[in-house]
């Protein structure tokens, strides 16, 4: 039974050993032997002596805490970039705070300041399709204060990313629909204030341009990609000529604009083919199955906690710009088989 009144002192007096051995001793330090240690934990545990960990991190000046800031914890995009996240962080003895913004920049800047007032290390963040500068956190950034975007940068250059290639991804997907023989393909974009969705985007363009189709502007349709979204996508690609593709910048408006279409009686892909992005799991078992891009969602939480631990650790490296790019791939179901 754990005792909080149960000190190193107690231990100390227990034991014969000076205070200062047994507290290197209960801190796993190297300056304590082997054997000397295994007895101090051992009466430590004998007499219920529980670790003040406010204490410690008052004198490391550390909380052993990171804040992880996403625009929505029900997308599995995120929820499995968090496991990653938690995982690694569990190894490396942090604690996690997860928040979520909800596509909103007014709740983004009050939970950055939430998190630094409970003294968090370091801070990873996927910005809300709101955001369009980084205002609220460039004082931080430039004190030297451990930050880490993913998914969404904002100023690639001047911060420190792990992000896809979705230039390729968006290059990828559409490439196979023309392959396929399609021409005249639309595309629902995401809003062009995130590089991500500009990235997919321009992938898309590119291929057109690679098997020499017209780039049309018509044939782009913006929005935030919800499911209702889609819906209206739908609405709207259904008065454009001949068309006989769709890339979608996500699964979400792919899945609802395909059961609105199919209710208007359009065969996919037979008339109208998909791609969409993401890979999320009703992507595999909806009818038609969703073609789809595929993230390495899991992997990117890994190598965006390992790099905030680095500069947590060592300040220097939050000054040292990087970013890291993981690979996609394209994931063919019978949405655009023919």
């Amino acid at each position: 039974m754990k005792n909080n009144n149960v000190t190193i002192h107690d231990i100390s007096r227990a034991l014969g050993i000076d205070s200062s051995t047994v507290s290197r001793a209960l801190n796993n330090s190297d300056r304590v032997s082997k054997k000397t240690k295994e007895k101090i934990v051992e009466k430590a545990a004998e007499l219920g002596y529980q670790r003040n960990s406010l204490a410690s991190k008052l004198r490391t000046n550390r909380t052993n805490t990171i804040g992880v800031i996403v625009p929505r914890i029900s997308r599995h995009f995120f929820s499995s970039v968090i496991s990653g996240i938690e995982e690694t962080a569990f190894k490396a003895g942090f604690d996690v705070i997860i928040c979520q913004s909800l596509e909103s920049i007014d709740r983004e800047k009050k939970l950055v300041e939430t998190l630094l007032s409970n003294r968090v290390d370091g801070i990873l963040i996927s910005i809300s399709m709101e955001t369009t500068n980084l205002d609220h956190l460039d004082n931080y950034k430039k004190n030297g204060f451990p930050l880490i975007f993913f998914d969404r940068p904002c100023n690639v250059l001047e911060n420190t990313n792990v992000i896809i290639d979705d230039l390729k991804a968006g290059f990828d997907a559409t490439a196979h629909l023309i392959e396929r023989g399609c021409k005249n393909i639309v595309h629902f974009s995401g809003p062009q204030n995130l590089e991500l969705y500009r990235n997919r985007k321009k992938g898309y363009t590119n291929a057109l341009n690679a098997y020499g189709i017209p780039f049309s502007k018509s044939l782009v349709i913006e929005s935030q990609l919800m499911q209702q979204d889609g819906i209206d996508a739908a609405r709207q690609l259904l008065k454009l000529p001949k068309v006989d593709a769709v890339f979608s910048a996500n699964d979400t408006a792919a899945i609802s604009a395909m059961q609105y279409l199919k209710t208007k009686n359009i065969n996919i892909p037979k008339d109208i083919a998909f791609v969409g992005f993401s890979n999320e799991p009703i992507s595999a078992i909806i009818e038609p199955s969703l073609s789809t891009i595929n993230q390495p969602d899991f992997e990117m939480g890994k190598v965006a906690s390992s790099l905030l631990f680095e500069q947590i650790k060592n300040k220097k490296y939050a000054a040292e710009n990087q970013t890291k790019i993981l690979k996609p791939y394209l994931i063919i179901r019978n949405s655009s088989k023919f």
